[in-house]
């Protein structure tokens, strides 16, 4: 890619931006080497790599490649069998760790999740933890050696602080004894290494020893005193064996990381790699970038893209194609709409793309392979090389012309412009011409009219424009395809105060055809905005609609919820009343059974009277539901959950088990009966509990009353052993409890009375029977036991 293409359209500084991302200075290097690439393999898998570390971003965050240190030299000393020094040493440690930390990052936490292009990156890193943990243990900084780095350090580190303590002692004592009136401070410091005391100049001769130094004045020596002249001696000498002693386990240090210099220098390799692709996805999340999709048939497609330079939350965003219905895209329209910084964001965003970077639009956009972008944009003119505006352009455009071809990408910025207006646009259509006539794709900017009628009349040619508001002087910005712009000089000028007469003369100068021209733009434009407004306003009453839709299916779902509601307790009820009916039903034939051919009418109508009251009983029941209610009407704020109540127009007692809504409806739990009922129909009750029967879900989510809602109230064991008997009794005695009957009737016969005597024994076991008794006369005698329930 030509280096001027780089400049003009601002390359270096999305450089800039990348190489800000990085964290290390050889992945630094890298960006700021990337240059666009031509092979679509290379493109994709670097395209590929991006979208991978910001898909990595996303999900565990940024990391940082900071201990990716240059370590060139150190490794080709290690491989000509070099010593290095401890600060090296820590720069490979430092590698190490910053391997390990970013091995573990690229560790995938699921074993299900999909392999991507970074695994073999993170794969191929290997941290040599036995190796930095030596290293570690044995540099603790650029100055300092650990004392158990060996053995023969840490006795000779020894030997040295005990040397240092005889010294110390011996001096201590002297500057404390007999030499103290010699000294010129009571101190002990150190002159060439080697332990000294300050005497006085005048003293000089009562101290033996070696004199080391003397102050500026000449009033104090440095004396060593000869008492510890061979402690000195002897510490120098150990430091010297100190130092040989790290040399050795730096250079055994040295060996063992020469053992790995491949893997040293692979490590540092994929490091820098891995810290460039995500310094790509860092700048692609910092520009809301996405991964292009590319062809080689030369069509651009680019979806809502800005211009990467720009502030994201001011630029306005464009769409822009090229190639597929035409290969020439002339932009027209007023100064400062947008016309350049559309030529530069293809340009710019082609760039980027073939460079591996995501750019910023929407995805799905698609961008194609140029092995040439040729731009000529701005005004280069030289005096040095007297070139004029003019001259300056067709210098460019001239070697433009010589260069490109059909896999080239041309962007010309006011073609034509800088000359005489007639011969300029005559020059713009036989050069845009030209490279049409090649297949080129191309983009110009122009104000001439001559080449908005070129590309209305030419096929494969179109006319673009950068909107302009003419009520505000202010430009939108957004780039429309198939419309030629309008440079709205007599408007813009009468907006700014240019008296209407001058504006009326200047209409006069233009020629007929021109004005019918600029006429029909004005038309279309006109036409445009009509258009435009329509079309919002169709979106608009689409969405009205599509909502109006959802909430009309949603009153609806509610309508068909409350409907199955509705049918679903209306059958409960039915049901309760059926059975309330079949019970006074087998009551009475129970009755008459008993009373036999030896009962007398009047029992008989007694028992037909209490029939009737049953049933006279109920049918006042049903009744309450339509009159006034004669009890104290209760409040919202009188009822809560859990709450006994009785329901007046049922004579049933229940739970609570929801809040009245705004109409004063309310479920309250009767049994195995859930009901909904009015508040005004409620009656506080004070009981602690109302114990109710559960309604069996089945899986496929409909209701299924309990198999004890219908248990008799009577057993017959007649004919049974007492084994069979008692097994069915005890299921019995269960479903008749679990259907809260107040008793039961047990037939067992006369016989032995062995039957009769099992069932009571069981009965007085039984822990939920409150009491039994024998039957008496017209309920079955000592044929039958009577069981009444706690």
């Amino acid at each position: 890619m030509n280096s001027k293409v780089l400049r003009v359209l601002e390359y270096h500084k999305i450089l800039e931006q990348l190489t800000e991302k990085a964290t290390s200075e050889p992945g630094r290097k890298l960006c700021r080497e990337l240059v666009p690439m031509t092979d679509l393999e290379e493109i994709n898998h670097a395209q590929e790599e991006t979208a991978d570390a910001l898909s990595r971003l996303f999900k565990k965050g940024s990391t940082s490649f900071g201990g990716n240190k240059d370590l060139g030299m150190c490794i080709k000393s290690l491989e000509i069998g070099s010593v290095l020094s401890a600060s090296e040493l820590l720069k490979i440690v430092g590698l190490l760790e910053n391997v390990n930390r970013i091995k573990a990052y690229g560790r995938n936490e699921r074993d299900d999740t999909p392999a991507d292009s970074l695994d073999e990156y993170f794969d191929g890193l290997e941290p040599l933890t036995p190796l930095a943990n030596e290293i570690r243990r044995c540099i603790l900084s650029e100055e300092e050696i650990a004392d158990d780095a060996s053995p023969t350090l840490k006795h000779i580190r020894r030997s040295i602080t005990l040397t240092n303590d005889k010294i110390h002692s011996q001096l201590t004592s002297m500057i404390n004894g007999s030499y103290r009136t010699y000294l010129q401070d009571a101190v002990v410091t150190m002159r060439n290494n080697r332990y000294c005391i300050p005497v006085k100049a005048e003293h000089k001769g009562q101290v033996p020893g070696m004199v080391h130094d003397q102050s500026s004045t000449g009033s104090t020596f440095f004396i060593e005193p000869a008492a510890v002249v061979a402690l000195n001696n002897e510490l120098k000498e150990l430091a010297l064996k100190e130092q040989e002693e790290i040399e050795v386990i730096l250079a055994d240090l040295s060996a063992q990381a020469g053992e790995h210099t491949e893997t040293l220098l692979n490590n540092q390799k994929l490091m820098t790699a891995l810290d460039f692709i995500f310094a790509k996805a860092s700048l692609a999340m910092e520009q809301n970038g996405t991964k292009p999709l590319f062809n080689t048939e030369h069509y651009i497609r680019i979806r809502q893209g800005r211009h990467p330079l720009l502030d994201k939350k001011k630029v306005v965003p464009i769409d822009i194609s090229l190639g597929t219905d035409f290969d020439l895209l002339v932009i027209t329209g007023p100064n400062t709409g947008g016309k350049t910084v559309s030529l530069k964001t293809v340009g710019l965003l082609t760039l980027m793309g073939q460079a591996g970077l995501h750019i910023p639009a929407l995805d799905r956009s698609e961008l194609s392979i140029f092995t040439q972008v040729y731009a000529d944009i701005g005004d280069e003119q030289s005096i040095e090389q007297n070139l004029s505006t003019f001259s300056s352009h067709m210098t460019s455009i001239v070697s433009i012309l010589k260069e490109a071809d059909a896999n080239s990408l041309c962007l010309f910025d006011e073609l034509g412009a800088g000359t005489d207006p007639t011969e300029g646009a005559a020059l713009a259509i036989a050069i845009l011409d030209y490279l049409h006539n090649r297949g080129i794709r191309t983009m110009a900017t122009t104000h001439y009219s001559e080449l908005k009628v070129y590309a209305l009349s030419t096929s494969f040619v179109e006319n673009a424009c950068c909107e302009f508001d003419v009520e505000t002087l202010r430009p939108t910005y957004r780039l429309l395809i198939g419309i030629p712009g309008k440079s709205n000089a007599f408007a813009i000028s009468s907006k700014l105060g240019l008296p209407d007469y001058i504006i009326e003369d200047a209409k006069k100068h233009i020629t007929e055809d021109k004005e019918s021209f600029e006429d029909l733009l004005s038309d279309l434009e006109s036409s445009r905005i009509t258009i435009e407004k329509e079309r919002l306003e169709i979106a608009s009453y689409k969405e009205e609609i599509k909502t109006l839709k959802e909430r009309l299916e949603s009153k609806q779902e509610k309508i068909d919820q409350s409907k199955e509601r509705i049918l679903r307790e209306a059958n409960e009820e039915a049901r309760q009343i059926l059975q309330n009916a079949k019970d006074v039903a087998d009551e009475t034939i129970r009755t008459f059974q008993k009373a036999g051919t030896g009962s007398s009418m009047k029992d008989l109508e007694n028992s037909r009277q209490k029939v009737r009251d049953k049933i006279s009983e109920k049918n006042a029941k049903l009744s309450l539901k339509s009159e006034k209610p004669t009890h104290k009407v209760l409040k919202p704020n009188q009822i809560k959950l859990g709450d006994s109540v009785k329901v007046v127009s049922m004579g049933l007692k229940g739970t609570v088990s929801s809040l009245p809504d705004r109409n004063g409806k309310l479920f309250v739990q009767c049994g195995i009966i859930r009901s909904q009922v009015a508040l005004d129909d409620l009656v506080l009750i004070d009981e602690d509990t109302v114990t109710t029967n559960k309604l069996q879900r089945t899986n496929s989510g409909k209701l299924k009353m309990s198999k004890s809602f219908s248990i008799s109230p009577e057993i017959n064991l007649l004919g049974k052993t007492v084994d069979e008997a008692i097994s069915e009794l005890d299921k019995y005695l269960d479903d008749a409890y679990l259907a809260h009957l107040s008793s039961v009737r047990i037939v067992h016969g006369k016989g032995t009375g062995a039957l009769r005597k099992a069932v009571q024994d069981y009965l007085r076991r039984c822990k939920y029977v409150k009491t039994y008794r024998q039957g008496e006369y017209g309920e079955g005698d000592a044929g039958v036991t009577i069981a009444e329930f706690k």
